[in-house]
């Protein structure tokens, strides 16, 4: 049994090796005190645009350390128990449970430590769009925004629906939504592109096998030390009755609004507020967001406009792909990372795929999608 476990947890000290000299806590206590030196001039204060950055980055150091003083302790606690089996004590119970959770600790750090892009920190912004194909695509369009729901509550992250349009017959036509928490836009950002499932249509009456496809677009919510200038003579703010399903809490008053940002025809809604005043509020902090995420890149020499660099959402053009029928099956076409719980998936399990994209996007190598086999 010992010799088992010793086997089990070989990879599992290697990944912690890999990751505290990764970490390397003389080099972030070294950074701690740098920031921690900056904080300490008054003349910092009286600038967000500089205070704030340094007090995330100070956050961000001090978590860290924090995180590798306890992976060192996890780690120390299995060797322990390790000398206690070889000297005969029944520990192995206490062992195994030692190296699972220490191996799930190491995963998780492991993926916050990928995390370094400069608005990585930042809450994400997360719409859903249907392709072609009615109902089928906008029922899983709804799929998909429940997937990443159930993603959020999973990390422990707060959600807001901005605005929602629910199909004709079932599904949806289209939906916004913030996830709030440190980290919701670096961890999410990679599932931007289109999605493809492959199922036995609940529609058809035919039970025939039905391909579709959904996109998802995340941004990053900007705060207040970001200034994006944008003039009043470039917007046109519409206003509009909210939809809905009905029953005692239907909008009756042209309380939801949408704003047009003129010069890039980029447009942000958001028709949850009961209170019009409310509402624009969210829709000019979205605007914002998508307006910082487009000057981000023209930046980086991107030469279409940011909603351009969208794909098509239509075959040959996903990301990922979710097959039900006629095996089960996800797979990212991009890092390869592939898993046959689809219900877990579904459910918003996608720590392996997060992982996976954070790990070639450090190495910088986010290949093509590959031709996907369900073709």
């Amino acid at each position: 049994m010992i010799t088992d476990l010793e086997y089990a947890y070989s990879p599992v000290r290697d990944r912690v090796r890999e990751l505290r000299e990764y970490l390397d806590r003389p080099r972030l206590e070294q950074q701690l005190a740098s920031v921690e030196q900056q904080i300490a001039d008054p003349a910092v204060w009286a600038d967000a645009a500089r205070s704030q950055p340094l007090m995330r980055e100070r956050k961000r150091l001090e978590a860290l350390l924090s995180e590798d003083r306890e992976l060192e302790r996890r780690a120390a606690d299995v060797e322990a128990y390790f000398d206690l089996a070889r000297e005969g004590e029944a520990v192995e119970p206490e062992l195994e449970t030692e190296i699972r959770n220490t191996e799930a600790f190491a995963e998780s750090l492991e993926t916050r430590t990928l995390l370094s892009g400069e608005s990585d920190a930042l809450n994400a912004i997360v719409t859903v769009h249907p392709g072609a194909g009615g109902t089928e695509s906008q029922d899983w369009a709804e799929m998909l925004m429940r997937m990443y729901l159930r993603w959020a509550e999973r990390e422990g992250f707060k959600t807001d629906i901005n605005e929602i349009q629910d199909g004709d017959e079932a599904g949806i036509k289209s939906a916004t939504f913030t996830i709030s928490g440190e980290n919701a836009f670096g961890l999410i950002s990679g599932e931007t592109g289109v999605h493809r499932l492959v199922r036995i249509s609940p529609f058809d009456s035919a039970k025939r096998r039905h391909t579709s496809f959904s996109s998802v677009f995340v941004s990053p919510e900007i705060d207040d030390s970001i200034v994006i200038d944008i003039k009043p003579d470039d917007l046109r703010i519409d206003t509009y009755r909210s939809g809905g399903k009905g029953g005692q809490h239907v909008n009756t008053t042209d309380s939801a609004v949408r704003i047009t940002h003129l010069p890039t025809g980029i447009v942000a809604g958001c028709q949850n507020e009961r209170s019009q005043h409310k509402n624009r509020e969210r829709a000019m902090k979205m605007l914002r967001s998508r307006l910082y995420e487009y000057e981000l890149a023209k930046k980086q020499a991107i030469s279409k406009k940011l909603e351009d660099s969208k794909l098509d959402i239509n075959f040959g053009s996903q990301i990922r792909s979710y097959v039900l029928q006629p095996y089960r099956m996800v797979k990212d076409l991009r890092t390869r990372v592939e898993s046959g719980d689809v219900d877990r998936v579904l459910d918003g399990g996608l720590a392996p795929f997060i992982r996976g994209y954070l790990k070639m996007r450090r190495e910088g190598n986010i290949p093509a999608p590959i031709e996907d086999p369900a073709d």
